[in-house]
């Protein structure tokens, strides 16, 4: 298997599907251990103060009560407590691209990134500590590895490679048990609040290390999804995964719990389908463009995809209309609604807000 596309995008786009495919060179040993030194530095070296943070590339989002994060490239992490109006930078202790966050409680956040970052804040994001990143997650394949030739392949390969590794997205049920999971299968699991953590890899049925871009949970069932249709379901609160079979073979960028209790399933050239707790049906009315984010709307859901078209669709996924917007954003790798409905979009350009107003036109 190549390498995953070493881009800024790499969580949410289309294109880094294709190029995880795609054979790799392999560096040299000099340059591989410049490269090594590299992630080294980064995951060091807190992010820089950036006043156009904003209009930065930024791939993850999140919001509880009053407040939204943004997270996206060299660690920048955005707060705005106005509804995303404004936003001001916090205090983030590496400069790595993030690529995910997640609210628990109004104070209690995790955010997750490259070089197998894990952060954690207990102050509504205003500031952030390290709890992980692909140094300690090395020392813990290799320890889980003892006895198991299978997963010692991987402790060596990802040894080799440095801590490189980008973790996609991630799911927390309370303050305490939390997953995360990303590129080539990696996936652990905390039951402590972050503070140790277990590799999930040999309870996990993916035996090609295919990368995982979205978690998706529905009570104590828990999913994970990403490249070449794979699908695994967890029904012991993500103990242990068994793969499910796909209806499509195409890579799964979004995933999501629906209102109506069903499970949606977005990807490549506008695929998306709606688990019913049997099986799969095809839900129609997107653009041939791969999906990269949803997020809960009023009274649905809505879904972005990589051309920046934006899309409600109702409580059971369906039927799906484009909103039309008079500038659509470029390609979104994030949603996220306020209280008083109104879209918050995080992507190529930044963070932005849609008015709740201009979505009445894409009401199914």
């Amino acid at each position: 298997m190549g390498r995953l596309f070493n881009t800024l995008l790499a969580a949410c786009l289309a294109p880094a599907a294709a190029a995880a495919a795609a054979p790799a060179a392999v560096p040299a040993q000099g340059a591989q251990q410049g490269m090594q030194q590299g992630v080294h530095a980064v995951l060091d070296r807190p992010a820089a103060s950036d006043r156009q943070a904003p209009r930065r590339v930024m791939l993850g989002l999140d919001r509880m009560e009053g407040r939204a994060i943004a997270v996206g490239e060299r660690g920048l992490v955005l707060l705005s407590d106005d509804g995303g109006k404004a936003w001001r930078q916090a205090q983030v202790p590496v400069s790595v691209t993030l690529t995910a966050v997640r609210f628990v409680t109004p104070r209690l956040a995790w955010a997750i990134g490259h070089g197998g970052v894990v952060l954690h804040s207990a102050d509504g994001g205003a500031t952030w500590r390290r709890q992980l990143d692909g140094r300690g997650i090395i020392r813990l394949l290799d320890t889980a590895a003892r006895g198991n030739e299978a997963l010692a392949a991987t402790a060596r390969q990802f040894a080799a490679d440095g801590p490189d590794k980008p973790l996609l997205d991630l799911h927390f049920f309370d303050e305490r048990r939390g997953i995360v999971a990303g590129a080539y299968g990696l996936a652990l699991r905390t039951e402590d609040g972050g503070a140790t953590w277990t590799v999930l890899n040999d309870a996990i049925d993916n035996p090609d290390g295919l990368h995982v871009y979205a978690i998706a949970v529905r009570g104590e069932e828990t999913w994970l999804a990403g490249e070449q249709g794979y699908l695994a379901r967890s029904l012991d609160g993500g103990r242990s995964f068994t793969r499910v079979q796909a209806p499509y073979r195409g890579t799964w960028f979004t995933a999501r719990a629906l209102p109506d209790g069903g499970l949606l399933f977005g990807g490549l050239r506008g695929n998306a389908f709606r688990w019913n707790g049997q099986g799969f049906e095809q839900l129609a009315g997107y653009a041939p463009v791969s999906l990269s984010a949803s997020a809960a709307g009023k009274d649905g859901v809505l879904l972005a995809d990589q051309a920046g078209h934006l899309y409600r669709a109702g409580s059971a996924g369906q039927p799906a209309r484009m909103v039309k917007l008079a500038t659509p954003p470029a390609p979104i790798a994030a949603l996220a609604t306020t209280a008083g409905g109104d879209v918050l979009v995080a992507g190529v350009r930044g963070v932005s807000r849609i008015d709740a107003a201009m979505l009445e036109g894409g009401a199914p």
